[in-house]
């Protein structure tokens, strides 16, 4: 079975420092009953649509206006109700302005903070020792009991099919496929997954259970062949972001040890 990476994060943060930061402008825009609307809310406005890939021409400008126009009127007629004074709606302005200082604050560290080649290099080395030389094709047989695991290797023996067999896993990914994983590194599968795909021959199968969070597997080996890394200059930005990611993730970690919280 495959490890889960922290995807979620990971998005999370490539959201915050992908998006431009805006040179704040002194002026105003335009001006809905009395409220001014600033040249910096315009030119944020403008920016979000350019790192979408929208080019900045004048009818774009133009439809900003408009809505941030619409935008203003609407927000008025919610006060005049009193709607801002509401607990809920109140929480989720607080919430939103918290969102923007924390996007500042991580495009901030990030620019003061830039991941050097060096950790680049680095990264990429150990991504390279994790992967080994070799991957394996493999397929599995995932159950709940070790007991079931255990007949399912008797009947391997007495010469049932693998594939067969496998209907009976509670993997949905491979069970419709013969309980096929494809080809892949060991490092992406857990520890005593890993370590039994490597500790078998071309065409055998393990014959005692391999325990994991997941359950019990009997995995079989189909064949390996070398492991070719991709290029270092193919995955280098994936590499900057994790290793961005890993640098505010021990921020956090650092901040909130020196916090006080009650």
């Amino acid at each position: 079975m495959h490890n889960l990476s922290k995807l979620a994060s990971a998005l999370l943060l490539g959201a915050m420092i992908s998006l431009p930061a805006v040179a704040a402008k002194s002026g105003t825009l335009v001006t809905v009953n009395g409220v001014a609307i600033s040249d910096s809310v315009g030119n944020a406005f403008l920016a979000e649509q350019e790192a979408q890939g929208t080019a900045a021409t004048p009818e774009l400008k133009n439809a900003i206006k408009e809505e941030l126009i619409r935008r203003e009127l609407l927000a008025q007629e919610a006060k005049k109700m009193g709607l801002d004074k509401q607990a809920d709606v109140a929480a989720q302005a607080d919430l939103a302005r918290q969102a923007i200082f924390i996007r500042a604050f991580i495009q901030d560290y990030i620019k003061k903070h830039p991941i050097s080649d060096a950790q680049l290099q680095a990264a990429y080395d150990r991504v390279k020792t994790q992967m080994g030389g070799t991957e394996y094709k493999v397929r599995h047989i995932l159950v709940e009991q070790e007991a079931d695991a255990k007949q399912i290797i008797v009947n391997l023996n007495k010469g049932d099919k693998f594939e067969t067999l496998a209907t009976q896993s509670k993997d949905p990914g491979s069970r419709e496929k013969g309980g096929d994983l494809g080809w892949s590194s060991p490092a992406n599968y857990v520890k005593p997954f890993g370590e039994a795909v490597t500790g078998l021959a071309k065409g055998k199968f393990t014959e005692t259970p391999v325990k994991t969070d997941f359950g019990y597997h009997v995995i079989l080996l189909e064949d390996s062949r070398p492991l070719t890394p991709p290029p270092f200059d193919q995955i280098k930005q994936q590499l900057a972001q994790r290793l961005q990611q890993e640098q505010i993730q021990k921020l956090v970690i650092d901040l909130r040890a020196k916090a006080k919280i009650q």
